[in-house]
Order: C-alpha cells, then structure tokens, then sequence
C-alpha cells in the first residue's frame, strides 16, 4: 500500500558536504516506505538529476526532478557584485512539471552558474519569470524569500513576494510549503504562512529538509557539516542542523510531525501526492546527437568516408589494395559504421588528426579503435588491424549499440590546442569539459574525521596509514577490518576492538567514506553536442584549469548514455619527448623521424629491451616489466605486444610458460588441435580478447559480433550467459567442427580461465608500438632522448634525480646548472672530445658520441619559475655575464626576486662568479646593485660615458666580510632539494668501486613485487632516528640514501646492538635484508650491515674498479657481472647472481668484541687476516696509477684510469671477503686526496696494529681531504684500501708526522 505523501525537498551528495545521502540509498528508502515518488533538490545543481531518475525507476518510485535554486534579494539583478547587498540571497525551490520545464531548470542552474554566481549560483525575478513555464514553484524552507521576509518583520513585503510568485506561476503551481525541524523561528514563520494561505487562497504542501537517509545519519551528517566548515564538534558555535530530524519520513512520522499544526488540511499532505502527478519529465534520451561537420559538395557522409577509406588503402596496401581479404574487410565495416550511425563520428575524429597532422603535433589512437581498417586506411590509427589479427567487432559491435570512443593522446604540452580547434569548429555553447568528483576514500574519510573530533593529529596519522593507499586498488575501511581480505590489517583490528576512541573514529568515517567531496573537471573528456549542450545537461562554472569555457554539471557515462559525443584528449608525456628527441635527432644529425617512420622491428631496440636498461622507455621501465623483458629475450614486435598483456594481475602466472615455450625449454600443449592455429603465436596462452573471439568464431561458428558478446560475458562472470553458452558452444562445435561434447566441454572450461583474464590486443599492440618507436630512439640516440626526457620531466625533481643517475649509467655527462649557459630546459653541449666522460656501467653498449654532454636546464631548479629564467636568458642574450656585476646590471633581479636567486646560487648556477657562501651572504647587496642600475637606467641617469654605473665585484662581495664555509653535506642538501641530484657529488660518487655490482637494487627499484625478497643495497645513512622498544631494547629507523633517492631501512634490537657504531648519520653503509611492505608502505628489514666491501664481482668495462700493483705494472680486474638498469645485476656468461649473506649474529658478535681501537681494525677483511696469499690473488709491480681529476663542473660521476686486459687468474669465491679499491677524485674542486704507502711485515699482528695507527693519525687531523692507504708486500701483491667514512686534513703537521713514521717516499698528495 503506498503512502498519500511524496517528499518534495530532498538534498543528495550532490549538496556538497551539506547532503549525505547516496542517491541509490534515498531511492531503495522511499521504496521501502511505499512512497510512490520522490523529488530530488540539490543546491544549485543538477549533479544527479539522471543517475537520480534512474534509481528511482529501479526502485519502482516516480523520479521528479527539482533544484533549491537562488535567487537575489528583490531588486538586485543576478550580475550584481555590489558587496554585502549582493551576497544576500533566498533559497528557492523549482521542480519540473514536463519536458519544458526540465529544459528550463538546465538553463537556470547554467545561467546562474555563468552568469548569476558571486558566492553561490544565483537567478534574479525578472529571470525566473521569463524561465518559469512548465515549473512548480514552493514557498521554500527558512531560508527562501518569503520565509525571510516574515522572520525580519516584513510581512507586508511578504504578501507583496507572495502575490509577485503566484502571478508568475499561477494558482496551481504555486505552494505555500511548511516545514517543522524544532526551530522557533520556523514555528513563528509557519504560524504566518499559514495566515496568508487561508487568505489569499494559496494551496500548501508540507516537506522535510532531507539531508540523509534514516535518522540514525544525523551524527555523521553532523560530521560532514563539521568537515565542509572546518570546524570542530565540541565547537557550540559552529554550524549545525538542531536535532535529527532531517532524515526521509515515513507518512506516518510526518504527521506526528505536524500534529501541533490542527488547522493544518489533510490537502497539505496529498497535494504532495498531487505535484507528483502533475509531473512528467523524462530526461532519458536514445537518439544520437552528432554534431554535422563539413565535407565536400557532392558527398554525403557515408560516401565521404568511402572515398577517404579507399584512398588510403591504395597508400598503405599499394598493389594489394584490392586483395579479397582487404576489400571485404573494409566493406563489412563500412556496412556496420553506415547503420549504426556512425559515418559522421569517424569524420569528426578524422578531421582533428587531421588537423594535428597539419599543426605537425603527433598522437596515437589507443584502444580497440586500431582494430577498424577504415580507421587505418584514413590515417587516424598507424597500426595495420590484418597483420596484427585485430578484429573490428571488438571495437564496434552491431550487437551491443554503445557509441565508439576513439581515445586520442597527443603530447602533454599540445593537448589544449586540440581542443581549442574543437570549440572554434563547433561552438562554445556546443563543446565543454566535463565534471567529475572527488570522493573521500578511506584514508581522507579518517583525516576528515578525525580533524572534526579533535583526535590528535599525530594519532589520526598513525590510524590513517595503517590504510593501505595503493593507486588503482581502492581500498575501504570495512577491507583492512575484515580478516582474510587481502588489505587485512590485525594492528588496526585490534585497535578498533580495544580502543573506544579508535572504534568510534573508524565507525564514523565508514559513514562519510565514498562521500562526494568537491567537483573537478575529467582530466580528458570533451564533450561535443549537435545543439546547444543546455538542452541536454546544465553547465557550470570552469575551474581556472579548464581550456572550454564551461563544465558539464553531468559526468561522462551520462552524457553518452543519452546520446551525447565524448572525445577523449589525453595528454600523453612520451609522445612530448618522442617529438622533442626527433627534433634534437634532426638538428644534430640532420635526420627526419616521425611516428609514421619510426622503426619498430629494429635489431637494437629488442637489444636494449633485453638488456634491462630500459628506464624512460615507454611503459616497461617497471623493475616487473623490465625482468620479463631480461627473461624473454624480445626478437620481434609480437614479443612485446604480448609482454604488455601478459604484465597483469592474473595472466602474469602464465609468463614462465610462455617464456619456456617460446625459448623451446618446453613443448605447447593444446587442449585440443583445433587451437593451434590460433594459439600458436602466444605459445598456447590466450593472451587477447580477440582471440577468445576467434575462437568462438572459428569452433563454434559465433559471429565476430556474437562471439565479443558471449567474451563480455564471461569476463563479467555472468552465471547466466555461461550455462546458456556452454550449450551453444557445443552445438555449435559439433556442427562447425565436428567436436564431440567431451572435446567441446574441455576446449569451454579451459576458455573460462583465459577470458577472465585476456587483454584488448589492440590496445597492447598501439603501446607496443610506443614501447619499440622509444626504445629504438635511446638506443641509437641515447644522448638526445636523454637530454629529451630530462626536459619533459624537469618539473619533477625526485625524476629528474633518477634520470641524471641513469646518464651517469649511460656514460653520458650531465653538466651542472649556469647562468651563462643554461637554457629553460636540458640541452646537449660538445665539450672537447679528449675530456673524459662517465664510465658506462650499462649491459647495453649506448653509442654516446665523445664530447656529448647534456647541460642542466634552468627549469629544473626549484622556486625559480619561468618569468625569473626569462629575465635572465633575455638579459644574456648572446653574450655571457662576464662578472657577478655584470651579471647585476644587466638582470633585473627585482624580477628574479630573492628566494629564486638564492636557489640559483645554492644549485651552482652562479658559481662562475664566486664561491657560493660569499655570493649567498651578498644577496642583498647584489639585489640592491641591481636595483639601483635597472632604477638609474628607467631615469635615464647614465655616466659620462654613457652608461649606468654599478658597482664592482669587490664592492658588492666587500660588504659581506669573513664568511663561513658551507659545509660540504650543507650543500649537497641544497641541490639533491632543488634540482633532485647532487651537483657537487655525492659520497658515493666519489669512490671508483661500481657499487652496482655489489649491491642487487638500487632505491628506485624498491616496490610492492619485492615483497619479502632478499637486497643488497648501499648508501648514505641520511637519517637514523632510535627508539626503545616495550622490552627496553633499543632499534632504529633509518633512511638510506643513494644516487637515485630514499629508502626506510628498519633495524631490529639485535643487529643494532651488535653493529651500534654503523648505524650513524651520514655513513656509508652496505646494508643486506629484506622487503617488507605493509598497508602500502615499503621499508627494508635489515639483516646484517657493513662498511667495507667484500667478495666484489665488477661489471664488464674497461675502466678500472680496483687496482692491485707488482713489478711496476698495474693490473685491474675485469667483469664478471653485467648491470642492467636501476642496479639489477644480469648474470654474465658464466657468471651467477649475487647472493646476499645471512645475518649471522655469532660472526659479528665476533667482530664487534674483537677489542681492536680502531672501527677498520675490528672489521679487517679475512685477507689481511691470513698470512696465506690468497690463490686468486693476480701479483702487481707498478705503483698506483695516478686517478685524473674529475673535470670542473661536471655533474657526471667520476673517472677511473683504463684497466688493463682480463686476468686469466682464478677470482675469488663469492663469500671471501677482499677489500674493493675506492678510488675517487675529491668531493670538490680544491679538495684534495692522500695516497699512502704501507709496507708488510713478516708480523700479521704488528701489522694489524701499525694500520690501525696509522687511520688513528690520519683521523686525528679533522678536515675534508681523502686519503687512501695502498698496503706492499714484498713479492706478493699489493691492495689500495679506501675509507669512505673518513676524512683528514693535508696540514703541514700531518705531512711532518707521515715523513717520520713512514718516510718521504711513502705518502703524497693528489
């Protein structure tokens, strides 16, 4: 039995942080009541207008569709922004009687969103009378006009109001509406109204303010409004609705409501029910809405496009254009665009690649769209659908009539060009972006929460990331509660249970959870309309960084449900650098390459793909990605289409097959013959959804189209398409292919796994061809990709450290930042040939030119921006500042300002001019110089000779006085802050051991996949922060740092009492443990640390690692390990990988009591331990060779000397330990390094004690040189020890006490 009430004033969600109830929820609840209607009336907008219709009918409950509009006070026109008399408004509620009135509700929420808006959207009189036909006008809530009128004493105005409204509206769509939430006002307000109904004759109506769903809500719509105001609960001031009445009533709870109001009709209640059936609006739309386009005359659009598609099959098929194959591919789909209705669609997408192909701006078409010849043949997609096997019903199925949906990506910076074209071809008012939502997800529910309850910040923090927040995987609060999920979380569990102020946090943050937050704009869709867009959805107001003049109040997957045409614009980044390496290609090497001639089955590429080192290649330079590739071993462009599709949850426990079959370690076994020809390419994997449809097609006898139907199916796990199928499938087999049911059954379940699960190769493929097109540029241009992804990326700092690391790999220099030379973005130098460049360290032997470097671009370096850099490259011009006041004079550094100009100093970028501590302490005297000059030179005040006069050097750095020394690890902050890398150089670049063939991974490779694996990793303990656990032991968390970023490093009570001494700020450390990742956050486990390397295997290069000298010649060791990118070591020929050792706590209990005085003495390796030579030890007669400087300014990491040709000697056993020679330049220019020579014994302990001594002495001294200590044995070899640790000063009276221990013949400095 339904109720005789219908709620006319309801607000959802899309009453941003004002409503709480979810749209399907208010539907499922008037159901539930036997209410047989229910208005929607947000604030202002339409947001779920559609979506609202649609539950609604779900629920078997009449949808009417409505706005709480604004309106200005009388007199005020909707324009005004006149201050306070302008910011006042009335509430005012609108609901649509018919078609005419829904059309006339979109354009007021657009208008007065475009027009009207000055702190909310709003609508004047005169407006509202001139939109008024065909909508049912109320009195409204406290807020609205009349109501407001009444409360401040102006009942005359109000009647006045009143009057005004039912005039405009008529007797029968104007309502008087009551409401009773408890409010004294509102009672005083009702007694009025209801005095003008009954004397003017007015019908009513009673509503209740609904802002949630069941009246249990009210406290957690009480935090939503605490949220939205930013204020607290114990706040008695803030904002609030008084009780908890604001729920959606049953008839029954409205008339106890109502039960002090006796006078009240029983007609208040039924004209609810009456409105309701007054209306009828339906914004439900099944026809297409195309937009015409311009073709020529004597065509109309399906012949248009024949003759486009015939054209281009000429161009790309040349002679066997005609072939049957061809043709009837080309006829069929042509058939299937023509009645569907999409000629005109094709047209309009091929006119904006069109276009772009004019402007010379590059795109991709991604997606199933490559599947459609006709698509190839008029050049929108590059990929040929018949040598790829793409089938056209994957993209367009005359089953399934959904409109097509090219997705277009075209390069980052160029993307908003794309859709400017769009507007001015089509309109304004025809052509908008589109809204979309944020919504709170577990983690923002919590902090919002918590915010509003007072929790302590620093706890709501710690219950926040227990949260796992993993892109792509949303994540609820119920998951991590709920025990076997995979987002489990037993600390937060048992929290919830024990804690009350945890529970209640949690509990009230499950009831804001998936809440609509605020509006945004789609980072992609445009929307395109045959008409005005306001007669299909309102429009709204466009965030500042929207490139239409308007947004869609309607989200996409609306808007094409009813009809309308969505063009995706995606920027894409890889297609911004591929253009700017092929230009940098062109000017340098005078060679054209564009997307149409880019190789994509190229020897190199499957090369450098193979070899691992692949970062900033297209889509693969995941540590994941990068392993397939290393292990599959690509030889052809199948190869990677298939790796990207197999790269996936679910598939990936397929690739060792794959990999095993393809290599022939393992024979293809089909469930039944009749796959192989279908399976055979991707080793009797089903890697691609058209090959379920094949094989569906080809069995079974399924049409293309028939056959995508029954693969959405299966993929969705609908129970009831597969019982269904499983019987067609079988006939069907038995007709077309003569299968019993044992044969068809088995061929079906095995098909059930694989469509779960199968990728769209059409869109693997088009990736592919990014994937090769980019991997082919680095490996025959790697100084111009290089220089070219340093440049797209140069607004990240943490990427732009990775990528600069990854030069340094290549053996490509990277010069630092300098005003003289620097453009915006990274650009490529000549340096002289003979200067020597970084050792490649790369599997892949990049050809990098000599003399090819790539200098630092001003961009890069943080605070700056780009109206600062362009005062200084104008100023410069073509001639470089010759002096710090040159540099004064001619930039006027009051555009620059003083936070960019110490940035610039504190990077390097200055350093031309002087060191950086005295330029930094002369800032403001250089600001003022500068100033002064640009005044002087703005009046005209020049010198006798014609010029402004400015100070000197000396006068502007004179000023500052002594300054103190910035001290090395100061400055190495600096720059790893601002431009992401160390420019000077940091600790571990300054040792000549290659780390990477020590350690397994670099910071950048630390993902999720590593989860409980082993890595050895190494460097500088930029942070250690200890605690006491509950026991009383003490651990300590740690942040290990190395070239290419961070990482936590987390050490439990054990191995840091035993190794106390290493775990200090600022030490490098090789550190061996494990992954562990939890809710989302990754940290290494430490198992056992140590600061010496031992059992170093080196990487294939003929630079010297480490040096070991008899009879005057110098003999280096050679590789037995080869590195791929971000440090993973590839097993050479006859090599193994590296593995860590096991913490053994017995060992380094041994070692850490050994009661040596010295940290070096206490930690000897186990060759200075044994008087036997070791047997793989190579003899050395030559003195060391003397390491060349690394050259001024350079960014790149620094050089060896060449080593000699391979031992043939045995090398040693992986677990003996053998100190690894460091080698390095100083830190920088001006520091300086001290070889000494020690001289063996026949005593292993006095020598012990005379090297211990020996660093004793040459710690003492306290400074910032290098020393190094080459230990002789007569007749046997020599080893050069570095301690990476540790500093001395080079003072006269170090070298006197040197000269008398050892001798002058015995130390010297470089």
């Amino acid at each position: 039995m339904s109720d005789d009430f219908v709620h006319l004033h309801l607000h959802t969600e899309y009453s941003l942080l004002d409503g709480l109830g979810r749209v399907p929820a208010m539907a499922k609840r008037a159901a539930e009541l036997g209410q047989r209607a229910l208005a929607l009336t947000d604030h202002g907008t339409m947001h779920g207008a559609i979506e609202f219709t649609r539950a609604c009918k779900g629920a078997g409950v009449k949808p009417l569709l409505g706005v709480e509009a604004y309106i200005t006070q009388w007199g005020r026109p909707m324009t005004g922004h006149e201050g306070e008399i302008d910011r006042g408004r009335h509430h005012l509620l609108l609901l649509a009687e018919n078609m005419t009135g829904y059309r006339n509700l979109l354009q007021i929420c657009t208008d007065a969103q475009l027009r009207g808006y000055y702190y909310r959207p709003r609508i004047d009189a005169e407006y509202l009378a001139n939109h008024s036909e065909g909508l049912i006008c109320t009195s409204g809530c406290l807020a609205a006009e009349v109501p407001t009128l009444i409360k401040t004493g102006q009942a005359h105005k109000a009647v006045e109001r009143l009057m005004w409204y039912r005039d405009v509206f008529g007797p029968d769509r104007w309502y008087i509406e009551f409401q009773e939430h408890g409010i004294p006002e509102l009672t005083a307000v009702n007694k009025h109204l209801w005095e003008f109904a009954q004397k003017y004759d007015v019908p009513v109506v009673v509503t209740n303010d609904v802002h949630y769903v069941r009246e249990e809500d009210a406290t957690a719509h009480d935090t939503l409004l605490c949220v939205q105001t930013s204020t607290l609960l114990t706040d008695p001031k803030r904002m609030r609705y008084d009780g908890n009445s604001y729920f959606l009533k049953s008839m029954e709870q409205m008339r106890q409501t109502f039960l002090p109001y006796a006078d009240l009709p029983d007609s208040a209640f039924t004209n609810t029910v009456k409105i309701a059936e007054m209306c009828d609006a339906d914004p439900e739309d099944r026809q297409y809405h195309l937009p015409d386009i311009d073709i020529p005359e004597g065509y109309t659009y399906e012949s248009y496009l024949r003759h486009l598609t015939e054209e281009g099959l000429k161009q790309h098929y040349g002679a066997h254009a005609g072939d049957p194959e061809v043709q009837a591919r080309k006829d069929h789909e042509l058939a299937v665009i023509h009645n569907m209705g999409f000629d005109v669609y094709y047209l309009i997408v091929w006119d904006l690649c069109m276009y772009a192909k004019r402007r010379g701006i590059w795109w991709n078409v991604r997606g199933s769209g490559a599947g459609s010849i006709v698509a190839y043949a008029m050049g929108v997609t590059n990929l040929d659908p018949l040598r790829n096997k793409l089938i056209f019903e994957r993209f367009l199925n005359p089953g399934r009539v959904t409109m097509p949906d090219f997705d277009l990506d075209f390069p980052d910076d160029q993307r908003e060009e794309l859709i400017r074209y769009t507007v001015e071809k089509y309109g304004n008012h025809r052509v908008a972006q589109v809204v979309t939502f944020g919504r709170m997800k577990a983690r923002q529910a919590v902090r919002d929460v918590g915010r509003a309850m007072a929790v302590p910040l620093d706890q709501v923090d710690i219950i926040a990331k227990l949260i796992p927040g993993i892109a792509g995987k949303p994540v609820t609060i119920q998951d991590v509660l709920t025990e076997g999920h995979e987002f489990y979380c037993s600390e937060l569990k048992a929290r919830y249970d024990n804690e009350e102020l945890v529970r209640n946090l949690l509990d009230a943050s499950k009831q804001l959870e998936g809440v609509a937050r605020h509006s945004s704009i789609h980072p992609a869709a445009v929307m395109v309309a045959d008409r005005e867009l306001t007669y299909y959805t309102p429009l709204m107001r466009p965030p500042k960084s929207a490139v239409t003049e308007t947004v869609t109040q309607y989200e996409y997957p609306i808007l094409e449900s009813i009809g309308l045409l969505k063009v995706d614009f995606l920027g894409l980044s890889t297609l911004t650098l591929m253009r700017e390496a092929t230009r940098l290609i062109r000017e340098r090497h005078g060679v054209e390459y564009t997307l149409d001639n880019l190789p994509i089955d190229d020897a190199k590429t499957y090369e450098v793909l193979t070899s691992g080192d692949v970062m900033g290649v297209f889509q693969v330079e995941g540590q994941g990605m990068r392993r397939v590739l290393m292990e599959m071993r690509p030889t052809e462009f199948d190869h990677i289409t298939a790796t990207i599709s197999l790269y996936r949850p679910g598939p990936m426990e397929f690739i060792p097959d794959f990999i095993a079959c393809l290599h022939g370690e393992k024979q293809p076994k089909y469930v039944h013959p009749i796959l192989a020809p279908i399976l055979a390419e991707t080793m009797v994997v089903c890697v691609y959804q058209e090959q379920v449809i094949q094989i569906l097609a080809d069995v079974a006898g399924y049409t293309p189209g028939e056959a995508d139907l029954v693969r959405r199916g299966i993929s969705k796990k609908s129970k009831k398409t597969l019982d269904e199928h499983r019987e067609i499938f079988a006939e069907g087999s038995a007709k077309k292919s003569g299968l019993t049911r044992a044969e068809a059954d088995a061929i079906w379940d095995e098909l059930m796994g694989f469509a779960r699960y199968g990728f769209n190769r059409a869109h693997a493929a088009d990736y592919a061809v990014v994937v090769a097109q980019t991997g082919y540029l680095k490996a025959h241009y790697p100084v111009e990709y290089m220089a070219a992804l340093l440049t797209v990326e140069r607004h990240n700092t943490e990427k732009v450290g990775v990528l600069i690391a990854e030069c340094r790999r290549m053996g490509i220099e990277v010069l630092p930042p300098s005003v003289n030379v620097s453009q915006h973005t990274f650009t490529i130098e000549n340096l002289p040939s003979d200067r020597v460049s970084p050792r490649q360290i790369t599997a892949f032997p990049f050809p990098v030119e000599p003399g090819a470097a790539i200098r630092m671009g001003l961009d890069a370096i943080k605070n700056v921006g780009e109206g600062p850099i362009d005062s200084i490259l104008s100023a410069r011009g073509s001639r470089p500042f010759a002096s710090l006041a040159d540099f004064a004079e001619r930039v006027d550094l009051r555009q620059v300002n003083r936070r960019g100009l110490e940035c610039l100093v504190k990077v390097g970028a200055l350093d031309h001019f002087g060191e950086r501590a005295r330029i930094l302490a002369a800032i403001d005297r250089l600001m003022q110089v500068s100033s002064s000059a640009h005044d002087a030179a703005d009046a005209g005040q020049l010198t006798l000779f014609g010029e402004v006069e400015v100070a000197s050097d000396a006068d502007i750095l004179a000023a500052t006085g002594p300054t103190a020394r910035i001290s090395n690890k100061d400055l190495l902050e600096w720059e790893k802050e601002l431009v992401g890398v160390y420019v000077s150089s940091h600790p571990l670049q300054q040792m000549t051991v290659d780390l990477a063939n020590i350690i397994t991974h670099a910071t950048v490779d630390i993902t999720e996949e590593l989860a409980k694996q082993a890595v050895v990793m190494a460097g500088l303990l930029a942070e250690v922060r200890s605690f006491t656990t509950k026991k009383g032991d003490t651990m300590a968390f740690c942040r290990l740092e190395d070239l290419h970023g961070s990482v936590d490093v987390t050490v439990f009570p054990q191995l840091f009492g035993d190794r106390r001494e290493l775990w200090r700020q600022d030490k490098i450390v090789i550190v061996w443990g494990k992954v562990d990742s939890r809710n989302g956050r990754i940290s290494i486990v430490a198992d056992r640390v140590q600061d010496y390397v031992q059992g170093q295997r080196v990487i294939e290069d003929t630079s010297t690692v480490y040096h070991r000298y008899q009879n005057g010649e110098e003999k280096a060791a050679r590789p037995a390990v080869r590195v791929g990118a971000g440090g993973n070591s590839l097993p050479a020929v006859g090599g193994t990988r590296f593995a860590p050792p096991v913490y053994d706590r017995a060992r380094d209990s041994e070692d850490s009591d050994s009661g040596e005085a010295n940290p070096f003495a206490a930690e000897a390796p186990d060759w200075l331990m044994e008087e036997a030579e070791p047997d793989w030890a190579e003899p050395v007669t030559t003195p060391p060779a003397v390491i060349p400087q690394q050259p001024e300014g350079a960014i790149g990491a620094p050089e060896v000397a060449a080593s000699a040709p391979v031992s043939t000697r045995k090398q040693p056993p992986a677990e003996s330990a053998r100190p690894v020679v460091f080698s390095e330049p100083p830190a920088r220019s001006g520091a300086r390094r001290l070889h000494v020579t020690m001289r063996r014994s026949h005593s292993l302990e006095a020598d012990r004690r005379r090297l211990s001594d020996l660093v004793d002495l040459l710690e003492k001294y306290k400074g910032t040189d290098r020393f190094v200590i080459i230990i002789e044995s007569p007749g046997r070899a020599s080893y050069q020890l570095d301690f990476p640790n540790s500093q001395t000063c080079i003072c006269k009276e170090l070298r006197a006490e040197l000269s008398q221990r050892l001798g002058v013949n015995h130390w010297r400095v470089e």
